[in-house]
């Protein structure tokens, strides 16, 4: 999801940007539309880093010294729940005027924030542990470019807005900003205690500590001026943000496990939705990932709400009607937009209010259309939430009229993309850098171009519609998608499958040519059940060999292809939520040993990131001793990364739900390797809460319900 494309920054061309390279290792929160991204000392470099709100950067330096030198660190986390950032410290050398200096290792630092309601808090703590008293020189310092976040990742423009004299109020500094959108932004940066010296750029402390002595400096950052900081404030406003953010993880069922690791993983992914889904009017909305993409994409969310589906049913509602709000209503070039289709992006800056960028409202995603009326199938079945459907049925006929009258812009039967202006992104499906479409010599395509999993997409759409509408009693209309659904199958077989190579080409280009690359994207066809059985085998064998299975996931591109690079962002990578969808395809066609297989591959993954996927990690092959390799500037978290697991698990267990039969299917459980036993609290089906207990005995998998649940389970196999 590369909203830049990789081309040199430029107004007007786009492209894909490189993002500007930050520590490997940043360390995240969020709530709402604000977030902070700084290193493990909780410093700002003014890089990718920052304190952002509505993709503006109001902190763009933000850091601490000692004597003049940064401290030494010594560790620095994120709590379990996502709201605490943590970090410890200690003195180098302080020199002291006109006498000894403090030796090293003597003070305690803490750095311990957190954000709420668009604020950041702040408490820094000093302990003095030698045996003499220290006279400590604290310095902060601060400054606010008030970038938009194109330009944080790299975007140059022609000129910026005016930069307000900062604001200088004794315990308090205010920066001002107004745009050439003709907005005023703020970020005002207040002390608990005055300092004996404060400037444009930095707040100078002096505090005495006797020995044991201990003191806190406590610090918030807003858009606005605010209360007087202190201890009072800092414990009232945590209580707050750990209060919501545990209300936000209550959702849905409860799944435990007998591994005390894959635990952590089931936790800090479900964390890492809660802190990565905001509040909209429509309900809850996750945003797709920290540092560049931190706003609603409209195919991360469906992705992130499929994967979940199963044992949350109340995002896909949420994504589900947020997007039905913001369907497009005209045609527009510039946005890539046409009547009913549904958006890829959203953003707030300064450079998309002016146009400078297209993705105020962007909507140059040819898969999200699809995905949305699938989704919304999936939806009803899982809940029999026809009240919903029927709320949602307008937007999901004028989804299908794009589809048949947008979609397929040379009629020749497929659904294809071609950018409206150069401004736009030149691929459109999910892997939307521009290297990642082409021909096997390596030659790019012309438009327009035909993806396969977009077919699949637009093959579910249909079968999706077909089945509403039977249930809503207009057979006429089911009729007529199914036989569009059959359609599509028939042309996908016939012009995607590639005999010789046993497997589906990536695309057909505008000359009807196909690209015969061996790509990760047929993994998708499987999760849509349009390939026949034969061929979803062949497909299945193909990405579990070594050319596609790296060992530690499912690579976008097998080695041996003409642009693979272990190291790119879509030509030979491993994306964990790419790898959750294959896997899950595998399953619906009975396949459980692959997918036994890619799950403890990816959960092994998540061991090498502190029990946290990224959004992509190079495709390097594993190597015995070996971590798997890191891209430098994937998004941490990230949140169809974190919904990776629950999709894995499902596809593990074989397990769906039919809220419209009131019923629990089960064919085939496996577990994951290690795990004997994984439970499932409160599974909502209809208006009752089952918990299902699945346990390896004697080398095969039981299944026992707790209780006495009215809801049928059946198990197959």
């Amino acid at each position: 999801m590369d909203d830049l494309g990789s081309a040199p920054a430029a107004i007007g061309q786009l492209g894909e940007t490189h993002e500007p390279r930050v520590p490997s290792k940043l360390y995240a929160l969020k709530d709402r539309d604000t977030f902070i991204v700084a290193d493990a000392m909780g410093d700002i470099a003014g890089q990718g880093d920052g304190f952002f709100h509505d993709d503006t950067r109001l902190l763009s330096r933000f850091r601490i010294l000692l004597g003049g030198q940064p401290p030494s660190l010594l560790s620095a986390a994120i709590s379990r729940d996502n709201v605490y950032f943590t970090s410890h410290c200690a003195n180098q050398n302080l020199p002291l005027p006109g006498g000894p200096g403090a030796p090293p290792g003597v003070l305690h630092i803490e750095r311990k924030r957190f954000l709420w309601q668009d604020r950041l808090y702040e408490r820094i703590s000093l302990v003095n542990y030698s045996r003499d008293e220290v006279i400590v020189p604290l310095v902060i310092e601060f400054a606010a470019d008030f970038h938009d976040m194109f330009e944080v990742r790299g975007l140059k423009r022609p000129r910026n807005g005016e930069y307000a004299t900062p604001q200088i109020n004794g315990r308090s500094i205010r920066f001002g900003y107004m745009g050439l959108d003709g907005k005023e932004r703020a970020s005002v940066i207040s002390f608990s205690d005055p300092p004996g010296r404060l400037t444009e750029g930095r707040a100078e402390f002096m505090y005495p500590l006797r020995p044991e002595g201990k003191l806190d400096l406590y610090i918030e950052v807003g858009l606005h001026d605010g209360l007087v900081p202190s201890r009072e404030r800092f414990a009232e406003q945590a209580t707050h943000a750990r209060m919501d953010m545990r209300a936000r993880r209550r959702h849905g069922a409860r799944i435990r496990s007998s591994g005390r690791l894959f635990n952590e993983w089931l936790e800090k992914s479900r964390a890492d939705l809660a802190l990565l889904t905001s509040m909209m009017d429509t309900g809850p909305y996750p945003y797709a990932g920290i540092p560049w993409f931190s706003t609603a994409f409209g195919r991360d969310a469906i992705i992130t709400a499929w994967q979940i589906l199963w044992f949350e049913p109340s995002l896909a509602k949420g994504v589900l009607t947020y997007l039905a709000k913001h369907q497009a209503e005209e045609v527009s070039t510039f946005r890539d937009s046409a009547p009913g289709k549904i958006m890829h992006e959203t953003r707030k800056g300064e450079m998309a209010a002016l146009g400078e960028v297209p993705f105020g409202r962007y909507y140059g995603g040819v898969d999200t259309t699809p995905l949305f009326v699938a989704l919304a199938g999936a939806y009803a079945e899982r809940t029999g939430d026809m009240a919903l459907i029927d709320q949602l049925w307008p937007h999901l006929e004028r989804a299908l009229h794009w589809i048949e009258a947008y979609g397929d812009s040379d009629r020749d039967g497929l659904i294809d993309y071609a950018r409206g202006q150069e401004s736009g992104l030149a691929n459109q499906g999910w892997k939307d850098s521009h290297d990642s479409i082409f021909h096997a010599d390596g030659r790019f395509p012309n438009g327009p171009i035909a993806l396969v999993e977009v077919q699949g997409y637009a093959y579910g759409a249909y079968a999706a519609m077909a089945k509403l509408a039977k249930r809503r009693g207009e057979d006429a209309a089911a009729e007529r998608w199914t036989i569009k659904a059959a359609r599509l199958q028939a042309e996908v077989e016939r012009r995607f499958w590639m005999e010789e190579k046993g497997f589906y080409a990536i695309a057909i280009d505008g000359e009807s040519q196909p690209c015969e690359v061996l790509s990760s994207n047929p993994g998708h066809l499987l999760l849509m059940g349009l390939p026949s059985p034969e061929r979803a085998q062949a497909v299945t064998q193909k990405l579990l060999a070594t050319e596609f299975s790296s060992g530690w996931g499912v690579r976008t591109l097998a080695l041996g292809e003409s642009r693979f690079n272990p190291m790119s962002y879509h030509n030979g990578s491993v994306w964990p939520h790419d790898t959750a969808i294959c896997a899950m395809g595998m399953s619906l066609y009975g396949e459980r040993d692959g997918v036994v297989q890619l799950t403890a591959a990816l959960f092994e993954t998540a061991a090498n990131f502190e029990m946290r996927l990224p959004e992509l990690f190079c495709g390097f092959a594993r190597n015995a001793g070996e971590p798997p390799v890191a891209y430098p500037v994937a998004c941490l978290p990230q949140a169809w990364a974190a919904g990776s697991v629950f999709m894995t698990l499902q596809a593990c267990l074989g397990l769906t739900v039919d809220g419209v039969a009131g019923e629990i299917t089960i064919r085939d459980p496996r577990l994951p390797i290690g795990i004997d036993r994984v439970q499932i609290d409160r599974l909502r089906v209809g208006d009752e809460r089952v918990t299902l207990v699945f346990e390896r005995i004697g080398g095969r998998v039981m299944v026992t319900t707790l209780g006495r649940p009215k809801t049928p389970v059946r198990l197959i196999g």
